[in-house]
């Protein structure tokens, strides 16, 4: 069987497709930005694309973070390492201090001025087989060279994102007490994060799910479980060198 015959589509929408591709060392994962039926889908598409390129390169060598393997000049696909695991939703088991090495993961995106702006969605952060997390899908990601306002703001609706999925996966039992909510705790919505509530979440829907008849995919575990079970910690996370900040 050739190589085009295996490549497997896994998602399909409004700004393009993803596949993946065989390797020798277990696959590719190919963003496709060729758009769809809307107007100009192809361009917000490649540059959307181009925004995931500049944040993986800006995580060069970050673990948790896929690695990029080629990109087209012109935003037309992008092409990152995979990563095996199981969505946050799917995922049948959790170390007890998953959301600590996770916190410590997000720190690290920051600490390079990267914030990666789309962690609400579960099926974002993976599960890997000896638990640790992992990041995925870097589309709306911004990278930020000299710190400021707005990427404080960012750093602080990341946090928030996290904060929500500890709570959800801890409360009321689930699992084990919520002894540290890491640097996000007790953060509110920020001005940014309500403007796009408010504004463009209505349209971004109107237009996907209205016209185009498609689902964003924001696969959340059902609030009836089954909920993980929860294996032994995996202990302090390894530690990382201080990174140099990007030069964009």
């Amino acid at each position: 069987m050739s190589d085009a015959a295996r490549v497997e589509i896994l998602k399909e929408d409004a700004l393009g497709r993803v596949e993946r591709l065989p390797s020798a060392d277990g696959g590719r994962i190919r963003r496709v930005a060729c758009g769809g039926r809307l107007p100009f889908s192809s361009r917000v598409a490649r540059a959307l694309a181009r925004r995931e390129v500049r944040a993986l390169r800006a995580l060069e060598g970050l673990d948790g973070v896929p690695r990029l393997t080629a990109a087209a000049a012109n935003g037309g696909s992008v092409e990152r390492e995979f990563l095996p695991g199981a969505p946050l939703s799917q995922a049948p088991a959790l170390p007890l201090d998953f959301f600590d090495h996770l916190d410590v993961l997000v720190a690290r995106l920051h600490a390079r001025g990267v914030c990666h702006n789309d962690l609400h969605k579960e099926q974002n952060i993976l599960v890997r087989p000896d638990g640790r997390p992992a990041l995925v899908d870097f589309q709306l990601a911004s990278v930020h060279a000299g710190g400021g306002r707005g990427f404080e703001a960012r750093c602080r609706e990341d946090l928030r994102h996290l904060q929500k999925h500890r709570r959800r996966y801890t409360r009321d039992g689930r699992g084990p007490a919520e002894q540290a909510l890491g640097a996000g705790a007790g953060l509110r919505r920020g001005l940014i994060a309500r403007a796009w509530r408010r504004t463009g979440k209505p349209l971004y829907n109107f237009i996907t799910r209205g016209l185009l008849g498609t689902r964003d995919g924001e696969a959340r575990r059902h609030s009836s479980g089954p909920w993980p079970r929860w294996d032994p910690p995996l202990g302090p996370p390894a530690t990382e060198a201080a990174p140099e900040r990007p030069s964009l």
